[in-house]
């Protein structure tokens, strides 16, 4: 009897965390389109108006999507020989931390403002709101696939990065170079 060819193992698919992510993208920006805006926004004690607050909080997360990057970087040897032992601790975390500051800006653009499309910056960040938790979705969807390809977490979290950071800049280095950075 000849022995059965070695199978190659399967590829894992992205088909289902990319579906995911692209309902998501769609269906932030759909009920931000139909959805009546309230004008009633998150605000936290300390700040001097609800726009502070998702400035900071959107800065915050910033901050920490630079971490996650130079964090991932360090992962996967990418800083020269600084690799440290935390550095997927610190990855975790640091996304973690991130994501939660983005929920409370999410939940005031979507439920007070709506999307806006008044002019190119406000429908550029709008679109960059919605695609940023639809690829994130899609990112933690592939996380735990078996037999990504090597390029897959990498690609999807620059992704994700670059689309967090073009929010941040079409919000709140626009809020800040046009009213000051006060709180």
């Amino acid at each position: 009897m000849i022995p059965p060819l070695p199978v190659a193992a399967p590829r894992a698919s992205l088909l289902v965390p990319l579906l995911v992510g692209a309902a998501v993208t769609v269906a932030m920006g759909v009920y931000g389109r139909l959805h009546t805006p309230t004008g009633i926004a998150v605000n936290v004690a300390g700040f001097s108006s609800p726009q502070a607050v998702k400035v900071w909080l959107g800065s915050g997360a910033a901050a920490f999507a630079v971490v996650q990057l130079l964090s991932a970087l360090a992962m996967w040897g990418r800083l020269g020989g600084f690799s440290p032992s935390w550095a997927g601790t610190a990855h975790r975390w640091s996304g973690r931390i991130a994501f939660l500051l983005t929920v409370p800006v999410a939940v005031h653009c979507l439920y007070a403002l709506g999307f806006a499309d008044h002019d190119l910056r406000t429908l550029t960040h709008s679109l960059l709101g919605c695609l940023f938790f639809g690829a994130f979705s899609t990112k933690m969807l592939a996380l735990p696939r078996p037999g990504l390809a090597g390029w897959v977490l990498p690609v999807l979290g620059g992704v994700v990065f670059t689309v967090l950071m073009g929010v941040w800049l079409t919000s709140s280095l626009w809020y800040f170079t046009t009213f000051g950075v006060g709180t």
